[in-house]
């Protein structure tokens, strides 16, 4: 049966727009620090061919495969997640530990444990619908599964992903059921949680300082923030061209990764960023009218999921390059730099095109 070809062509086309723009924002810098300009675009060439092969095994994949995977592949992940912190083990990077070196490969786990707490709450979410207005039976038990992959992630540090999880994690027991009443205390609950490891952690509370006003730190921590407006205001309606950014002069640090969404607007102006925007609105909107097609419980929470999972970290990407939200470290699906989330992003794409078979 047939996929989805909007969902399909939508995912080619972002992929597209992602490979060229690596090769743009990234080719100086490459030069500069390996002495070839490719070396970022060949290695996320490589990703993209793993990942969209991944893409077309799950899209082939039956539903049922989904469901059987979900406990393993949780328990997998868990466990590599605290070894990843094990000294020896987790390679450290930027004063982070979020790395495995696999053969020469740097994975970076936490890209996958996105995936693997989709499953989790999809398969448990299925099997306890009729107990979810239930605080104890229905909502603590997925509480304290998505607390353990949210600590981890947190201990790496890595407060973008787990952000990212905790907000995966609401929605999902919002469509799952779960009273209202339950979810508003538990982000009262979370407030002082927050307010605590911002306040522990100089460099966060900083972030959110410069966040409120980049111009007061202007050279240091504001200077990201600030150069990646210059990089939107310089691109105007129509952009500067492709190739032509400015600010990817080493202007704005992380340009092929986290900011790459700032360079997109600066080298096809407004007009390019609205279309990268309307481009992750198709794969919403196209995912939640299937999810509303669906009546089998976990096929519809995975497709709720896999949906709301991409789109969520699209918006979170370009709301921080906007001055939106604090600056975190969030890759674009399917555009920024980076192998690990190119290739379980495609993989997400896959299942969510394997759920579509056949409705049209």
């Amino acid at each position: 049966m047939a996929v989805d070809g909007w969902i399909f062509f939508t995912v080619a086309a972002l992929l597209a727009i992602g490979i060229t723009m690596v090769l743009s924002t990234s080719y100086i810098y490459a030069q500069e620090r390996f002495g070839d300009g490719t070396y970022f675009f060949r290695k996320q060439l490589i990703a993209a061919g793993i990942g969209f092969a991944g893409l077309l095994i799950a899209a082939a994949m039956p539903v049922e495969v989904y469901r059987k995977l979900a406990y393993p592949l949780m328990g997998a992940v868990l466990l590599v997640l605290v070894l990843l912190l094990v000294p020896g083990i987790g390679s450290t990077r930027g004063g982070a530990r979020r790395w495995l070196i696999l053969g020469g490969f740097a994975f970076q786990p936490a890209e996958l444990a996105k995936l693997s707490l989709l499953l989790y709450l999809a398969r448990s979410l299925a099997k306890k619908t009729d107990k979810m207005e239930s605080f104890m039976l229905g909502v603590v038990p997925h509480l304290v599964i998505g607390g353990v992959f949210i600590g981890l992630i947190v201990l790496e540090p890595d407060l973008g992903t787990a952000v990212t999880l905790g907000l995966l994690l609401i929605l999902m027991l919002f469509i799952a059921g779960a009273k209202l009443s339950h979810l508003a205390c538990l982000g009262l609950a979370a407030l002082p949680v927050v307010a605590v490891a911002i306040m522990g952690a100089e460099y966060r509370l900083r972030r959110l300082m410069t966040f409120l006003d980049p111009w007061r730190d202007a050279s240091k921590s504001g200077f990201q923030i600030i150069q990646s407006y210059i990089a939107f205001g310089s691109g105007q309606l129509l952009g500067r061209g492709l190739g032509e950014s400015r600010q990817k002069m080493f202007y704005l640090p992380e340009a092929h990764t986290d900011f790459i969404f700032s360079v997109i607007g600066e080298e096809m102006g407004l007009l390019g960023a609205l279309g990268v925007l309307a481009l992750f609105a198709v794969i919403i909107v196209r995912g939640l009218k299937l999810t509303s097609r669906i009546e089998e419980p976990f096929s519809q929470y995975l497709t709720f999921g896999l949906t709301t999972l991409l789109g969520l970290q699209a918006l979170i990407h370009m709301s921080v390059v906007m001055g939106l939200m604090p600056t975190k470290g969030l890759v674009l699906p399917f555009i920024s730099y980076g192998g690990s989330a190119m290739m379980v992003n495609l993989v997400e794409a896959g299942m969510l095109l394997g759920l579509s078979r056949g409705r049209k």
